[in-house]
């Protein structure tokens, strides 16, 4: 059952295209079974992109955003029910002392599925917008990519004990825009051990690392997380769904074919997806729980004749 946790459409984030039935039509086209709508969260005006800066939004724009979203997710969801199972839910960030009471306020007003926790700042600094504000963020945290990666997974882990999400983005997104970005974290001792205490609190409390197609897209030889991190993660049973994290209507399923034959090098047996409608443990979601199918079965699915 091919599936994606993870999107953005043009419509509700500044940096993707498309509307966001476009993103619906673009994953039934392609055969998908199962996919997530999960917009950016709104931030405080002092955390803006530079591209919402230049559209002059305020923050008050940007929940209004988020509001938008929701029901054209559930209108979508609806109008395409035979033909696709949408998940609706959000992704998260985590900048500054702040964030926790936007991320309630958010959960408060709409009935997620799910969220997606993601970091994409590092001491206020965004990691994976540009080299520059890479550079920035790295001088901030000592000079290295060493120190900034250990940082970066402090924060991590301080998002994962305060809220416990269930899908939780793109883990090792720091690599992304660091010197050598293929080479993986075990040569850094200091950094590998708090990638373990990071996985085994995933693992404690029943989270899920998605495997993220667009590592691939954006360069690097494998998707987030390298083939180190979700080895490690499966040996001590933690699980795994599907995200393609498409910006655009291109992007819905890209890579998916490498993303495959990734599962099968990383020796995961199983893959979850979130399913709508089903009675879950995590009482913030009342209606989602973890499904799954096996390595077999996905291989086996007709998606992969479409989408050679």
């Amino acid at each position: 059952m091919p599936f994606s946790h993870h999107s953005h459409s043009g419509q509700f984030c500044c940096h993707a295209k498309n509307t966001l039935e476009e993103m619906v039509q673009a994953a039934i086209s392609r055969g998908f079974e199962v996919y997530a709508l999960t917009e950016h969260m709104a931030r405080n005006e002092e955390d803006f992109y530079p591209e919402e800066q230049e559209a002059c939004y305020t923050e008050e724009d940007l929940i209004k955003l988020v509001d938008d979203f929701y029901p054209e997710a559930v209108r979508l969801r609806e109008a395409f029910a035979s033909q696709i199972k949408i998940l609706i839910g959000f992704e998260t960030e985590w900048i500054r002392p702040s964030t926790p009471t936007l991320i309630q306020t958010l959960l408060s007003k709409h009935s997620f599925d799910f969220f997606v926790g993601s970091i994409h700042h590092v001491h206020t600094i965004p990691i994976d917008f540009d080299t520059a504000m890479y550079k920035d963020a790295r001088l901030k945290a000592g000079g290295t990519d060493e120190r900034l990666f250990q940082d970066y997974f402090d924060s991590q882990y301080e998002m994962l004990q305060a809220i416990q999400p269930l899908v939780v983005g793109h883990f090792d997104l720091i690599r992304l825009l660091s010197d050598e970005p293929d080479l993986g974290f075990k040569r850094y001792e200091g950094v590998w051990k708090k990638i373990e205490r990071n996985l085994e609190f995933i693992a404690s409390y029943g989270g899920v690392l998605e495997l993220n197609s667009s590592g691939l897209r954006k360069g690097m030889k494998e998707p987030y997380p390298c083939l180190e991190i979700c080895q490690a993660f499966r040996l001590i049973g933690g699980r795994f769904a599907l995200s393609d994290d498409s910006h655009s209507v291109d992007q819905v399923g890209t890579n998916y074919r490498r993303l495959l034959d990734f599962i099968r090098k990383a020796e995961i047996e199983n893959v979850y997806f979130v399913e709508h409608g089903a009675q879950g443990p995590d009482r913030r979601f009342p209606n989602s729980r973890f499904s799954s199918i096996t390595f077999s079965e996905l291989e086996a699915h007709s998606f992969w004749a479409t989408n050679p």
